[in-house]
């Protein structure tokens, strides 16, 4: 059973929940002006863990024909049959009412934007079937991250920094964008959308290029609108670094490395924003 779950977790890439887990607790940190009740901060863990397992795990479900014909996609578990449809679809329901659960022990306004949040998430992987856009639909999806912290605690939306909502839905296109040049000539022969599949790999390095700027802009903005201090700016300063690492190391031509850009900086920069974000607050009178 464990070997199973093992496979499961691998499957959906359970450890790169570290990029939208910390905008959640970004957000529940700014509502509550420091560290949230501990109750409060498990269930926002719980609820997003929850919320990302269900979406991974139903795009791993959809995509699975997909995955079996794309050569850097055919040994995923399913493809592979190194898990079964019903495990799959059974770790999707599962880990949808555990997000459920988790908003509904928050309060009532985390329960009613619930269904939007992973309805946004689910619908995700089904948007390269229609529409290139599908890359700022991750990033909407990912937007209601720290919106979904700042409830959690606040109980509403009164005094929401939107810009920081904006800021990574446009960081997560723009990662996205990127991500998509492995498979672009896949997808284009699949009948599939993307940025780099449309528009070719230099375009969509181009637009990934526009929303990382406007993604930093919105980072700073942030610190303005929320009244943070240094500290935050110092790691607005480090994001801006890793943005532009990844695109020096990673290029149309050379895609040798981007894993490397994809997950390490891009979870670089979500912690790095979560604790200067804790700094500044921590460090204000």
């Amino acid at each position: 059973m464990w070997k199973k779950i093992s496979i499961l977790l691998e499957m959906i890439k359970f450890k790169h929940t570290v990029f939208a887990l910390p905008f959640a607790l970004t957000g529940a940190f700014l509502a509550g002006r420091g560290v949230p009740p501990i109750s409060v901060f498990l269930w926002v863990i719980l609820a997003m863990v929850g919320a990302r397992t269900s979406a991974m795990g139903f795009n791993r479900i959809v995509d699975r024909r997909f995955d079996a014909a794309n050569p850097r996609t055919a040994d995923r578990a399913l493809p592979a049959g190194a898990v079964t449809l019903v495990e799959s679809w059974a770790m999707v329901v599962l880990a949808a009412g555990l997000f459920f659960f988790a908003c509904y022990m928050l309060n009532p306004m985390a329960m009613l934007i619930a269904p939007v949040a992973l309805a946004l998430t689910l619908g995700y992987s089904l948007t390269k079937r229609f529409t290139w856009l599908c890359h700022v639909v991750l990033g909407v999806a990912l937007a209601f991250s720290p919106l979904g912290g700042w409830v959690a605690v606040a109980a509403n939306l009164e005094g929401y920094p939107w810009v920081l909502s904006l800021g990574v839905l446009f960081w997560v296109a723009g990662f996205d964008c990127i991500y998509a040049c492995l498979d672009a000539d896949f997808d284009r022969n699949a009948g599939l959308y993307s940025m780099p599949a449309i528009f070719g790999r230099r375009t969509g390095f181009r637009i990934a290029v526009g929303f990382h700027v406007l993604a930093f802009g919105l980072f700073t903005l942030t610190g303005m609108q929320t009244g943070l201090n240094f500290w935050y700016y110092l790691g607005v300063l480090l994001t801006g670094l890793a943005l532009f690492y990844q695109h020096l190391i990673v290029n149309p031509k050379d895609l040798s490395r981007i894993r490397q850009s994809f997950f390490l900086m891009n979870g670089l920069i979500a912690l790095t924003l979560f604790l200067a974000t804790w700094l500044a607050l921590a460090t204000s009178p």
